[in-house]
Order: C-alpha cells, then structure tokens, then sequence
C-alpha cells in the first residue's frame, strides 16, 4: 500500500492502484471507516479526499460563527474511551476551528492521514461486473481499482448557489458559507447582503453585523431559533466528561436523536398551560437543542406543536424591537422543529441594531444580482459583498455530483431520479460491493451526527467481515428489500410533523426540480439501530451475497 504525507498524492498520472477497498471523504465518517477496515480487518485500504486536509464538513464551512448544535462531550467519536479522556472541549458548543483541530488530533493519534490522499476529487465511479470491481477515476488522472467502495461523503457538502440572474456580472466579492475562505473575509466598512435564514445565517448573521458598516439580511422563509447558551466548561464538568467516558457513550445509544439527553415522558396537549410555560421557560433558559425535548407529543400532534411554536414566536417578538421586523422574523410557516431547529447567539438582538436590516424576499423577491448589489421586486439594494447562507443539495447531491455507474452501466443520477431509492440507508440495489454511510433512508441528520456515523461504519465493517469468513466476494442490496424500506421510511415520517414543512431540504425542495421525497429516517437511531442488528442476525437478509 502507498503511504503519502498529508496534503499530496504521490501517484504518478495515469497510474492505477490496487486495493481491497476505497473510502471516499476524511471527516468523521471517512476516518472511523479508514481506521476500522485498516486496523480491525487488515484491508489494503485507502481514503480519497477533496480538501486538502481532514475534517469534511468542518474542514469547508470556516463562515462567520460556524459552531456544532450538539454538545461538546456528545459531539465526538465514542469508540475510543482512551480518546474520549484524552481530548478537552473548550465549550458547551465547540466551533469550526476547534472541531477541526481534534479530528487532527484523532487522525493523528490512530495514524490515519499517511492513508489519506488529499486534494484528490472523485471524478466517476464505474462498477466491472465481470472483475466484481468498482473502477474510480479521480482528477489527479489516477485509477483505483477496488472490492469495495465506500462513500464517506457527508450528507451537507454539496453547496448551492442559487442561479440568480447577474451574479457574474456582480463588481463586489461573494461568497458560499459552506465554502469559505481559509484566510477568511474582513468585513470591516463594508456593505454586507446575507441570502438566507436557516441554522447557517442564524449562526453568521451577529457575527458579521459586529463587523460590517451594514449587514442587509434577505429573509425568505422565516424560521425559530433558541439561543444556544454557550459558554466555557468548567474543570468540574471536564473531569465529569472523563470519568463518565463510557456512561456517555450508553446514554446517546439510548436516547432517540443520539444526543446526551432524553425527551420528556410528558404530553403538551395534557399539562396545563401555566405548567407548559414554566417548562417552555427553563427549557429557553438551558437553551440548546434539548428545548424540543420538553415533551414527547412535540413533533407528532400539532396542537402539541403549536404550543411549542407560540411560545418561540412571542419570544422573538419580545426580543426584536421594531414592531414590523418582529412581524417578519415570527411570521413562520411550518410546525417547530419540522425544519432543522436551529440554536443561536444573539441573532434576533441582532436585528436591534441600527446597521442590520431585514428585507422580506417572499412578498418581493430577488429578481437578479446586478453590478452594484441585488435588485428584489421593490427596490435595490447596494452591496460590497454577498453572502450566500442559502445551504446545500443535501444528503443525495453529494453522492450524485460522482459519475456513479452500477451493474450494466446504470447511473446512479437514473436509478434515483424519482428521488433516492436504497436499502437500510446502507446500500443500492444494483450497486454491488457500495455502501454508503448516513445515505438518505438513514437516521443521519435527524441525529447527532458522530453517532450516526459509527453505527453505520461499525455495521459495514461487520458485514465485509462476515463476507470474508464465509468466503463471499458480492454483497447487494434486493430490490425488493429497498421498496420496503423506502416505503417504511415514507410511512414512519408521515406518523410525524415533519413532512408538513414543504420548503425544506429534509425533502429537497431547496434545490430546483429536485424531487420531492422526504429523505432521513425519522423512527430514531435506537430503532434503526435494532433493525439493522437484526437484518445482519439473520445473516443480512434482505441483502444478496455470494
């Protein structure tokens, strides 16, 4: 196996190199898969990756107040105790910089990066039926001729820039938060548009008013928020982290989004609203993501969820002094946490400040980019720079931008272009030897992510284990085990209220003619959990091997 400093691969152009398996990305998944086939199963194996160093998500989106929703001592790899008391987090919620270094440090302490190419981007991935190999092509004109392929590629790493008339016609800078700058944007006197309201411009939004001579935020659809409450740990609360390592680790198995918390055993609908605003209340207080774990009803009855809802909105109002910039950030459309729920510092203060303004893009849209700034439907707004918060093509888009080609030369752009079609989340029915790990039909983004993750990688490298005792070279999922799944995943996110938010990426609908399909798996990770333990008990039915 070739071993390659950080940074550069070795290969010559033209070269084609052998292996047992190929990993496709260096964040938190792409690493844990590196380390699990390379260590625990002895595999030639090898990890391609676009940035020129580890991190994934994190190594790209380096915007304005780019902070984890989850808590620190859940937002990490568990399946190392050693690891999980050697590392210290800083805050409640950890930011990029941070997040970044201790994937560096976890690279690092399980030597990985000596198995990574870095700045190697996948071109096409075709499957040779007749080889039982997957043949992935890369832009360094580099060929990797493989058993096994697997795609640690993030479900949000594929941005989306709106295709706005005039953008190249724009005499200012732009930028997309998910692919910022590393030396970073000096807002200073500057005129600063922001297009976008969801958990990244609320994140940005305060950070670049503190800076800019004016920040114009263009607000689509308006959205909830409850402020984070971040702040440093404690000595106390590190030395708790390192002594309970493993009582953790049980607690985000347990609980049904992966997080350090569980929801309530308590209905809205069935406590009485001065007891439901005294909960409302601490939970606001707390702050962080486990306000939507005041009670278990939250995101299945909409009277339930509309509590919920009123409470948020008069806080906003409460907050934002300007009667009518207040009407436009509260005037949300869609039940609480149906959308990503985002948590913040300070973004609705921010709109108190005499150099921020809001401008309502729903009732008078953004009809181009001009050389000056944008023009909407009333009037035109001169900027120095543009700022797109506008997210990404989730979950399939990454996946899709590879040329991936199956059995017979099937696309994966044809096999999923009524929306994306797969088995458990982990693998595609005539795609034979790919997995692929948090893929749509999975818990993913509905969790914390770094517990999504491991489960997914601890079950492939089970399953390619299992293969190799039994001497199996082919493992792919059955059609119809895929259409049952799709299915299921359809009917467990229509028993919630989370189908009910048209505009969001969970179904695409940020992204033109994307298909409309809801994509995560909503039943929680301690089922799908199960699940997935009892298809690989049953020795992985509903999968053909051979």
């Amino acid at each position: 196996m070739r071993k390659v400093s950080q940074g550069r691969s070795s290969a010559s152009a033209g070269a084609v190199i052998e292996l047992d398996a190929l990993v496709i990305g260096a964040g938190f998944a792409g690493l844990y898969q590196l380390l699990c086939l390379r260590d625990r199963l002895g595999l030639k194996v090898t990890a391609l990756e676009a940035g020129g160093g580890v991190g994934g998500t994190w190594y790209w989106n380096r915007y304005p107040g780019a902070r984890c929703d989850s808590e620190s001592h859940v937002y990490w790899y568990t399946f190392s105790l050693d690891l999980m008391r050697e590392w210290e987090w800083s805050e409640r919620y950890p930011g990029q910089a941070e997040i970044l270094r201790y994937l560096n440090f976890a690279a690092d302490k399980f030597d990985l990066k000596r198995d990574i190419h870095f700045n190697t981007r996948v071109t096409s991935a075709h499957y040779d039926e007749a080889a039982n190999r997957w043949r992935v092509r890369t832009d360094q004109d580099e060929t990797y001729v493989v058993k096994f392929l697997v795609t640690a590629v993030g479900c949000l790493s594929t941005a989306n820039v709106p295709n706005f008339p005039g953008l190249k016609d724009f005499k200012g800078d732009w930028y997309h938060t998910g692919e910022w700058p590393h030396e970073g944007v000096d807002f200073t006197g500057k005129r600063v548009g922001m297009i976008g309201t969801g958990s990244t411009g609320i994140q940005a939004a305060p950070v670049i008013a503190a800076q800019a001579k004016h920040l114009t935020v263009f607000q689509r659809t308006a959205n909830y928020s409850v402020p984070a409450r971040n702040v440093p740990l404690t000595p106390d609360f590190k030395q708790h982290v390192k002594r309970h390592a493993k009582d953790i680790r049980a607690t985000t198995h347990e609980t049904l989004n992966g997080m350090g918390f569980k929801i309530e055993d308590r209905k809205a609908v069935e406590t009485s609203a001065e007891d439901r605003e005294k909960i409302y209340e601490a939970a606001w207080e707390r702050g962080g993501l486990q306000f939507r774990a005041s009670f278990q009803d939250m995101l299945m009855d909409k009277a339930a969820n509309d509590t919920a809802a009123d409470f948020i909105k008069r806080k906003i109002r409460g907050i934002v002094k300007d009667p009518r910039t207040a009407a436009l950030l509260s005037d949300i459309d869609h039940p609480y946490a149906a959308k990503r729920p985002p948590i913040d510092t300070d973004y609705f203060e921010t709109y108190n400040r005499s150099n921020v303004t809001l401008v309502d893009v729903k009732a008078a849209p953004i009809q181009a980019i001009t050389a000056a700034g944008v023009r909407t439907a009333e009037a035109e707004y001169p900027l120095d720079i543009i700022v797109f918060a506008t997210g990404f093509d989730a979950m399939t888009g990454p996946m899709l931008r590879m040329d991936i080609r199956g059995r017979d030369g099937l696309a994966l752009t044809k096999a999923w272009e009524a929306g994306p079609r797969n088995y458990l989340g982990l693998q595609i029915a005539g795609f034979p030897n790919l997995f692929t790990i948090t893929g749509p039909g999975s818990p993913s983004v509905l969790c914390n992510m770094p517990v999504a993750i491991e489960q997914h990688v601890d079950w492939i490298t089970n399953c390619i284990d299992y293969m190799r005792t039994k001497g199996m070279e082919r493992i792919e999922a059955k059609p119809g085990s895929m259409e049952k799944w799709v299915a299921e995943v359809n009917e467990v996110a229509n028993r919630t209220l989370l189908p009910q938010a048209k505009h969001s990426w969970y179904l695409g609908a940020n992204i033109p003619g994307k298909p409309s399909v809801f994509m995560p798996y909503a039943g929680g990770m301690v089922r799908y959990r199960e699940i997935c333990q009892e298809v690989a008990a049953r020795d992985y039915e509903g999968f053909d091997l051979s």
